[in-house]
């Protein structure tokens, strides 16, 4: 990674503003001193061509759809896939074969290095010096997000803080710097960045960085670093440096003992974050006037759901809305998004058979198979666990026919929170309002001529727990059998949003049990979703403080990327990743199964698998061979 970063070379003269470059082969060297590089800072728009490929390399790890960090309890995906999320839960990922996200943020690194030097040697015609202080913050800001997207998934981490001279002595290649001086370095970039940032962007700017997402990353960060796994229960104590040392640390890289102090820290700067979003960075969460004004604009129905009033439909319309929308839609919940998702990701989620196009079933592949372990933490309309709200049918009962007006729809998938039915769709359930040519589509996942299994005609494609997931399609998605096109329209995948900073607040006061802060914390969330407040009478035997917080953050932030994060760094990853936990319905057992042969429980048929070395990513071999002071991760 370090030669990579030394060797950045640029292909693309132009550096478009497009961001479509991509990194070079290391073994492909442009040396730094070639006239390309002053070509891509010639002028004003070339500079900022050069600066928005800064950001290009955040996007494959945030793109939760096909990326390792979808291999978590959330959902599964058909086995015949194979790509790096399941690869990552089978506990497949090598040495000799893992190289991502480790070449892809060193090589953001070193891009941002290369853009700062050049920056500071060139002088661009219609660049101010107010460009300048500016450009160069959002190039440290995407150091700081690179450096902390490695720490997530590596641990303690090499820090490069300058761009290489290409003759330097392997003995000279930084190592593994302890954990909490990554910590450190990350959070004083954020903060560096911030005084030079305005707190807010808009129109043509959308996208770059601001001082309202260096504040909300830094406190997300903060928050990481106090949480048990980096504070006194990382599970290997002899795990150190073998060569590299930490000034003020020497060759250890976790710290061994619990520190209250990290919490507060974090409190500290969640606070911060929370108070600069919303009086600088003119964040709101996503309301239900804006969503509604959004489905009337564009002629969308409410959904058909039993039982419930117009008001819960409406607060399902929100939660859809909520991750389909764009700032310029009146949505200013996002902090910070990237990249505007693909096709991949939503076709991965659509059924089969929305529509047909010349006489022949049109749809999605319908793969994204949502667990019953998701299914069962969202929260009842009480806004408790179904296992635990005493007025939901009794759990030996999930499985029975509600007795509604489809027959299809089981007493599990009734009377749930209207995030439940924004982002997840069951057999007899409706899919989407506008779907199926500008119909209803209501879910058939027992019927093989439908959306159904079947491995005759679907061999890689069929779903494998009956539970379809919907977070990312937009309500007024329409497949249209005229063309057999369709309407989807990309969205940035949120890095970080509102949301997420009164969960982080939350989790802060839990950890120093202030009771009443987090439950006041929660509740602002969870009015938002259209569920009760939560009570002090609410914590309980059944339900801890952490745990509701925790549980708030599963069904909040589902689908979302942080659940591979938020397990590992609470330790709780041995008990919900391990074999033989991941469920669902029996939906692949055989073609048209009936109603009794469905609505079963089975363990997911895949190689999941947990041993506490998935806790960190392995870096590639060949980076331990080329550098010296560089030291694998645990067991691998």
């Amino acid at each position: 990674a370090y030669r990579r970063q030394r060797q950045m070379c640029i292909r693309d003269r132009s550096v478009t503003a497009a961001c479509c470059m991509a990194s070079c082969n290391y073994l492909d060297v442009v040396p730094d001193e070639t006239a390309d590089l002053p070509d891509a800072m010639k002028d004003r728009a070339s500079t900022l061509g050069f600066l928005h490929s800064c950001y290009t390399y955040f996007e494959w790890f945030y793109t939760v759809e096909n990326s390792f960090i979808n291999s978590t309890d959330e959902y599964a995906r058909p086995l015949l896939w194979a790509d790096d999320g399941q690869k990552a839960a089978w506990n497949q990922l090598s040495p000799s074969s893992q190289t991502a996200p480790w070449n892809s943020c060193y090589d953001g690194i070193g891009r941002c290095h290369l853009f700062m030097d050049q920056l500071d040697k060139s002088n661009p015609t219609g660049v101010t010096e107010s460009d300048k202080r500016r450009w160069k913050a959002e190039a440290l800001f995407c150091r700081a997000l690179y450096h902390f997207m490695l720490l997530e998934s590596y641990g303690p981490i090499p820090l490069v803080t300058e761009h290489y001279n290409q003759n330097l002595d392997k003995k000279d290649f930084p190592g593994r710097s302890h954990f909490d001086v990554c910590v450190d370095s990350i959070a004083e970039w954020f903060d560096r960045a911030a005084f030079e940032l305005p707190p807010t962007v808009q129109n043509s700017e959308l996208g770059r960085a601001t001082s309202t997402a260096c504040k909300a990353l830094k406190a997300r960060l903060l928050v990481y670093a106090a949480s048990p796994l980096w504070n006194g229960s990382f599970p290997y104590s002899n795990w150190k440096n073998t060569n590299f040392e930490t000034p003020g640390y020497g060759k250890e890289l976790v710290s061994r003992t619990y520190d209250e102090n990290k919490w507060k820290r974090a409190l500290t700067a969640c606070n911060e974050a929370l108070d600069w979003a919303l009086t600088q960075g003119n964040r709101k969460l996503f309301d239900l006037a804006t969503s509604t004004s959004i489905r009337i604009n564009q002629g969308v129905p409410l959904p058909n759901i039993e039982g419930v009033d117009d008001q819960f439909k409406e607060s399902v319309m929100l939660m859809r809305y909520l991750n389909t929308t764009r700032e310029t839609d009146g949505n200013k919940e996002v902090i910070f998004a990237i990249g505007s998702g693909d096709n991949y990701g939503i076709y991965s989620q659509i059924p089969h058979g929305v529509t047909t196009y010349n006489g022949s079933p049109v749809g999605g592949w319908g793969g994204i198979a949502v667990f019953l372990n998701s299914v069962e933490r969202f929260y009842t309309k009480n806004g408790k666990l179904p296992q635990y709200d005493h007025s939901f049918p009794d759990k030996s009962d999930w499985f029975e026919s509600a007795g509604l007006s489809n027959p299809d729809i089981i007493k599990l998938n009734v009377n749930r929170e209207p995030r439940f039915y924004a982002w997840v769709c069951y057999d007899g359930g409706e899919y989407s309002s506008f779907i199926a040519d500008g119909s209803p589509l209501i879910l058939e996942a027992r019927n093989s001529q439908k959306h159904g299994y079947n491995p005759d005609r679907y061999n890689r494609d069929n779903n494998a727990t009956g539970y379809f997931s919907k977070k990312r399609i937009q309500p007024n998605f329409q497949w249209r059998s005229q063309d057999n096109g369709n309407n989807y329209a990309h969205t940035p995948l949120a890095v970080i949003r509102l949301a997420e900073l009164y969960l982080n607040l939350a989790e802060c006061h839990a950890a120093l049990n202030n009771k009443q802060d987090v439950l006041d914390n929660l509740n602002i969330v969870r009015n938002r979703a259209g569920i009760p407040d939560l009570e002090l009478s609410d914590i309980n035997s059944d339900m801890s403080l952490m745990d509701w917080v925790r549980s708030e953050r599963y069904a909040e932030l589902w689908f979302e990327g942080h659940r591979y994060f938020d397990a590992r760094r609470w330790t709780i990853a041995p008990e919900v990743f391990k074999a033989g936990v991941r469920e669902g319905l029996n939906a692949i057992a055989k073609k048209d199964p009936s109603f009794r042969e469905f609505n079963q429980r089975v363990k997911v048929d895949q190689p999941f698998m947990w041993t506490n070395k998935m806790y960190l990513l392995p870096i590639n071999d060949s980076e331990i061979y080329s550098n010296p002071q560089l030291v694998q991760s645990p067991e691998y």
